[in-house]
């Protein structure tokens, strides 16, 4: 008898472990709730809902019922809490005078038959675990997720915005100008062209030495003066003469009159460029999550800009019958692209007037500052080869030595004084070649330009005002889903807090059913 009774001890102290999403089919199988209470849970749900609407004002009912799902345990609680108030005084028969006592003692009563509350509080058990807890959780890092791509766009929104800027103060710097009224600026650049020419032309006069050793240097080589003189001619000239008119370059004398071709930019549309991106309306809707990428980023440059070509080709000839054809020199920029106003024809020209391309200087005009660059880059070719004669190998100098013997001293010349001469030749060419230059030019022979020139550094500008609003948007966006992850965060944390507490009160109604055995809900509600 002992020994059955220690048997019968031993076996109720061996818990009851089931899984939580095996629980609704255990409890069905042991007859706990029959396989329809879901029908009978409906009926239930409707008088719950009835009975909510005439509740009295009890704060811990109010607190109980507050954002939950309202099951068997939360009635049993109102149950209780309804008995302390004046709901749960009894009549003379021993039955309940309130209404709203009798309604939420009846929905007890058809959660208890049959089963119905275990069957749906194994249900929201399941449900909670496997899909309401995950989808809050998955969301929440959604929103983390999303924090960090705000983060991450908005530093390289800034980063653009910056290179953008840079970009834009080096391009006017490129040109000589602040950047703020870019026409109005460019205007002024262009008006002083002549006095930059002026500058140039006195500046070549400063590379005398090293024309007068080139035509030494041809001299003594062809043994022929002839080729002494047709050596450098424009360069020649502008040294002599200085910045002359075209006219004058073209017949010899001055001209008594020079009709100049104002240069008309229109100024009437200029404004302030950082005031103007300011105001500026991107209107890219509200909904900037979706991904912007600009890694195929517009590099817009402002050098490789041109103007159509206009005009026409003159046909006059220089004192030497060469022909004045604009062309490309040797650092790519074009010189043809320029539109210039054609003067009149030979027999047409008014006698000491010069006007159209006359009344240009040498080097305002492109055909003949195309020939004065032509004999700068003859000449830094020259010199750059005699100083690589200079630094070339032992047997090389020997030759050369051997074969300036006779040379006068003129051009014996000392490979320190050559590098002088090169450097003087290249600094010239480096202001006629110069970005600045080029679109100074191309201004000067097309005022159209100026507007195509303004637009594209305007259009830097621009985006690097958007990179900015781009970036103000990323932090509304990153507020935004710092909001909404606030707000789910005590949402998980309650559906949590109810879900242990529908595990612990399952368990517990299970082993009543048990005798009080142990009963353990198992898987993965023990990690929520």
């Amino acid at each position: 008898m002992a020994t059955k009774q220690n048997q019968r001890s031993a076996e109720q102290n061996i818990p009851i472990d089931v899984h939580f999403n095996k629980l609704l089919d255990w409890l069905i199988n042991r007859r706990h709730c029959t396989q329809e209470w879901h029908t009978s849970l409906a009926v239930i749900r409707q008088n719950i809902n009835q009975a909510i609407q005439d509740m009295p004002a009890m704060e811990e009912i109010t607190q109980l019922l507050e954002g939950t799902y309202v099951n068997y345990f939360h009635c049993v609680k109102i149950v209780a809490m309804l008995k302390d108030s004046e709901s749960g005084k009894k009549n003379m028969f021993g039955q309940y005078s309130s209404q709203k006592m009798k309604d939420w003692v009846e929905i007890i009563r058809m959660y208890e038959k049959d089963g119905v509350y275990l069957g749906e509080t194994a249900q929201m058990i399941g449900r909670n675990v496997n899909y309401e807890i995950p989808a809050l959780k998955k969301q929440i890092a959604k929103c983390q997720q999303v924090q960090k791509e705000c983060d991450k766009k908005e530093a390289d929104y800034v980063a653009k915005a910056a290179e953008l800027r840079k970009k834009y103060d080096s391009r006017c710097k490129e040109l000589g100008i602040v950047g703020k009224k870019i026409k109005s600026e460019l205007s002024a650049l262009v008006k002083d062209l002549p006095m930059t020419f002026n500058k140039i032309a006195d500046s070549s006069k400063d590379l005398q030495e090293a024309v007068q050793f080139y035509g030494d240097f041809v001299n003594f080589v062809m043994n022929s003066q002839k080729h002494q003189e047709t050596c450098v001619t424009m360069l020649k000239y502008v040294q002599n003469s200085g910045d002359t008119t075209t006219y004058e370059w073209r017949t010899g004398t001055k001209p008594e009159k020079v009709e100049e071709t104002p240069i008309l930019i229109d100024l009437g549309d200029e404004q302030d460029q950082h005031d103007a991106t300011e105001n500026i309306d991107w209107d890219i809707g509200a909904d900037v999550e979706a991904d912007i990428d600009f890694g195929e980023e517009i590099d817009f440059d402002i050098s490789e800009i041109t103007v159509e070509q206009g005009g026409t080709e003159t046909e006059d000839q220089n004192p030497s019958n060469q022909s004045l054809e604009p062309d490309s020199d040797s650092n790519g920029i074009d010189w043809s692209d320029t539109v210039l106003v054609e003067h009149p024809s030979k027999g047409g020209t008014e006698e000491g007037v010069a006007k159209g391309v006359d009344a240009l200087t040498i080097l305002d005009n492109p055909v003949t500052r195309t020939k004065f660059m032509d004999d700068l880059m003859e000449l830094e070719a020259f010199l750059t080869q005699r100083i690589c004669e200079m630094d070339g190998n032992r047997d090389l100098d020997i030759i050369s030595t051997s074969q300036f013997q006779n040379a006068p001293s003129s051009v014996q010349v000392d490979k320190n004084k050559v590098v002088t001469m090169a450097s003087k030749v290249k600094d010239i060419l480096s202001q006629l070649t110069s970005v600045k230059m080029h679109h100074l030019l191309l201004i000067r022979n097309s005022p159209r330009y100026v507007d195509r020139l303004r637009d594209s550094l305007k259009q830097t500008l621009s985006l690097a005002d958007k990179m900015v609003f781009y970036e103000k948007e990323m932090i509304v966006k990153k507020k935004e889903v710092l909001e909404e992850q606030r707000q789910m965060e005590p949402k998980l944390d309650v559906i949590i807090k109810r879900t242990k507490e529908m595990q612990s009160q399952m368990e517990g109604e299970i082993s009543i059913k048990y005798k009080d055995r142990p009963v353990n809900i198992m898987g993965e509600i023990n990690m929520i």
